[in-house]
């Protein structure tokens, strides 16, 4: 009887610690020293709500940058249903999926058939919710952007240039730059709003 009731005693206490006190505690820490990482890493825009800088969406409009393919959820960007699309390198129908989506792309950029396409541009992520592209994956918009918004390619790069995020300290990743922040950097230019 004394086993059981030190196991009790000590399921309790672990649960309390574990459960409660440590999760509140690192909440709290959290919100003082990264309080907008601890909510979300959210943008508005004119007071609203258009995103997260951590969740991909999909941008379809040519005066936008497009971001990484997404296989969450049946249309791509379901945070509810974050996962990639689990095809092997064998799978025909993943080599038809992205030989479409390189395609597509260089379309939509009016590039040549045989240009070469940044790998993110034509394949999804493990999460299906990247929010980044490349550095190579902005360049290649660039002109496209510029042209659908009339402005100098130029001003353009320079922006995407301003927004690019080196690799994880230093080491992890390669350099990359946000689509959303990116896409509302332009919209500010244009309408000459600011983004928070």
């Amino acid at each position: 009887m004394q086993m059981i009731r030190s196991g009790f005693c000590l399921t309790v206490v672990l649960t309390l610690l574990t459960g409660l006190v440590y999760p509140l505690a690192m909440t709290a820490v959290a919100q003082v020293v990264f309080p907008k990482q601890a909510n979300g890493s959210l943008l508005e825009k004119d007071g609203k709500l258009v995103g997260s800088l951590l969740i991909g969406q999909g941008f379809s409009q040519d005066h936008y940058f497009i971001g990484r393919p997404s296989a969450a959820g049946e249309n791509g960007y379901d945070a509810t249903a974050s996962g990639g699309s689990n095809l092997g390198p064998n799978s025909e129908k993943l080599m038809t999926a992205i030989k479409d989506k390189v395609s597509e792309v260089r379309a939509q950029n009016d590039l040549a058939k045989e240009a070469t396409i940044p790998a993110d541009l034509a394949t999804s992520s493990g999460s299906g919710l990247d929010p980044d592209i490349s550095l190579d994956g902005a360049y290649l918009q660039i002109d496209r952007v510029a042209a659908k918004r009339g402005l100098a390619p130029g001003q353009v790069r320079k922006l995407v240039d301003s927004l690019a995020k080196g690799p994880q300290f230093g080491l992890l990743g390669e350099t990359r730059v946000n689509v959303l922040e990116l896409n509302l950097a332009l919209d500010s230019i244009q309408a000459g709003n600011q983004v928070k």
